[in-house]
């Protein structure tokens, strides 16, 4: 009968939290690859160079794949004849080793969590807590999946409860579309079908924990009816044509994972929960003799990827662009940014508003006339870093306040020229962009730490107190983007997917 001590199950949880920040598992690595190797869209292919790209850099030096390291979920199966010799709850020792992982200093994470969601939404400042789901098993190990998931792609988590014979797969290709970019394709996307509402959505979390394995099973053949959903989905999702980063191209999902059980005769729960570019999660197991670690991959897994300055990427600086040239870029353009942004996000922008509102001046240092905002909020530097990894957050988030952003001083506004995110823009905000002539550029979602490679300069120069969400100067040498919409409001994120799904269904005919 095993007996499992409270600091066996801490350090196996902190040590597993730091290894999904910086590993990606191969199974993702290997179907991104092929992926990469067969996409035919330039755009879509670029973004997926990016992303290996940075996978490798994070296992190389062992920083994270993504700024937002996302909220911890653990899923603990404790065998019934297990024993514990630990003063702590289960959900306290998950937490633990949730608050170590996270201030650890040679590799700090960065803390996401607030408490009080209905406000005031204070930081907690060590990620905790965790989610956990404890389930009772038969033996006496216990088995431990934990994950890590960005709020870009769990915001875009869906439920629907359908009639019993409603057709999923209508219901699905009907959804995902309305799920834009902001889940930063290709990934995956996990069902959780049938038990009841709450049963369904963490069937649809925990199918996201198991191995990508859809090109076996198409191979082998679907020898059951949620097989051939899964072969069904996986198809008719990716000719969809949304593509990665939503820019249009082949592959959306690298697979579909369900989960299934039993459920009402009146009843048909859906759950459908997206993985990221970023998809990170591990396994242990505890037997009693010791906390258990991930054995290290072999760098020879990451396939070696390089990323050539071509003829067709132009060279900004945006100490001196101008509106001239600004309405020269064209959507699908790569530029290659140089010069000072300034950085801001969520509670930024609300900030800002209320300063507004109250007739106050912004803080010294704050004036975005004729600059770039970029959406982040990166993860704090170690040893000789600038900035930690640094990718966009969604940009969707902060289209209520782009009239307040772009409009003219003399019209109220604070004349910011273009920003900077990921994902598409809404309807309301690219009206204002049009109307402003301004520029939304579009950085790669999942390669956070090859983004800061291209940030020289840091400083805080409003809001610290917000942590991760302050205002940041940073001050970047050919940082890569890509035009997502032009100063006439024209988005790659509408023209992109439609102009790829024609292709997709014309090359099947």
């Amino acid at each position: 009968m095993a007996t499992i001590k409270r600091d066996d199950f801490i350090d196996s949880v902190e040590a597993a939290l730091q290894y999904i920040s910086y590993y990606h598992p191969k199974d993702f690595i290997d179907a991104l690859y092929q992926a990469w190797q067969k996409e035919a869209n330039p755009a879509a292919k670029d973004a997926m160079a990016q992303i290996l790209i940075n996978s490798r850099m994070c296992a190389e030096g062992k920083r994270p794949i993504c700024q937002d390291t996302g909220i911890v979920t653990a899923f603990v199966k404790i065998g019934m004849d297990a024993q514990w010799d630990s003063d702590l709850t289960v959900q306290e020792m998950v937490d633990e080793g949730v608050r170590r992982a996270y201030q650890n200093q040679d590799n700090p994470l960065r803390a996401s969590i607030v408490k009080n969601p209905v406000g005031p939404r204070v930081n907690t400042k060590d990620n905790t807590p965790a989610v956990v789901h404890v389930e009772m098993v038969a033996g006496d190990k216990v088995h431990v999946t934990v994950a890590a998931k960005g709020g870009g792609s769990e915001n875009k988590s869906k439920f629907v409860m359908l009639n019993p014979n409603d057709s999923i797969v209508d219901w699905v290709l009907k959804t995902v579309p309305t799920m834009g970019a902001g889940w930063c394709p290709p990934g995956m996307l996990g069902l959780g079908i049938g038990g009841t509402a709450e049963k369904a959505m963490v069937m649809a979390k925990e199918s996201l924990m198991d191995p990508v394995d859809i090109h076996e099973l198409k191979e082998k053949g679907a020898e059951s009816s949620v097989e051939k959903l899964r072969l069904e989905l996986f198809e008719k999702v990716n000719q969809l044509g949304i593509g990665a980063q939503g820019l249009g191209g082949l592959t959306t999902v690298l697979d579909i994972k369900i989960k299934d059980c039993p459920t009402h005769a009146a009843s048909l729960p859906v759950a459908m929960i997206p993985n990221c570019a970023a998809t990170r999660h591990a396994h242990f197991e505890l037997d009693g003799s010791g906390p258990s670690f991930v054995e290290p991959p072999a760098l020879s897994d990451w396939p070696v990827i390089t990323q050539e300055k071509s003829d067709n990427m132009k060279s900004v600086n945006l100490d001196g662009i101008t509106q001239a040239e600004i309405e020269s870029w064209q959507p699908g353009d790569t530029l290659l940014l140089s010069g000072k942004i300034l950085t801001g996000r969520d509670a930024a922008h609300k900030r800002i508003k209320d300063i507004l509102d109250k007739g106050e001046s912004l803080p010294d240092g704050v004036d975005f006339e004729g600059r770039f905002i970029y959406y982040v909020g990166p993860v704090d530097p170690v040893r000789e870093e600038v900035v930690g990894p640094a990718g966009p957050t969604t940009s969707t988030r902060m289209d209520k306040y782009s009239a307040m952003m772009l409009n003219s001083k003399s019209e109220g506004g604070l004349g910011l020229m273009g920003m900077i995110g990921k994902a598409e823009r809404g309807d309301a905000a690219l009206e204002v962009i049009k109307a402003n002539k301004s520029v939304y550029l579009m950085a790669v979602g999942g390669a956070a730490y090859l983004v800061s490679k291209a940030i020289k300069g840091s400083k805080v120069v409003a809001f610290e107190e917000l942590g991760m969400e302050a205002i940041y100067e940073f001050e970047v040498k050919d940082m890569p983007v890509t035009v997502a919409v032009d100063s006439k409001g024209d988005s790659v994120h509408k023209s992109g997917p439609a102009t790829w799904k024609v292709k997709i269904l014309e090359n099947r005919e």
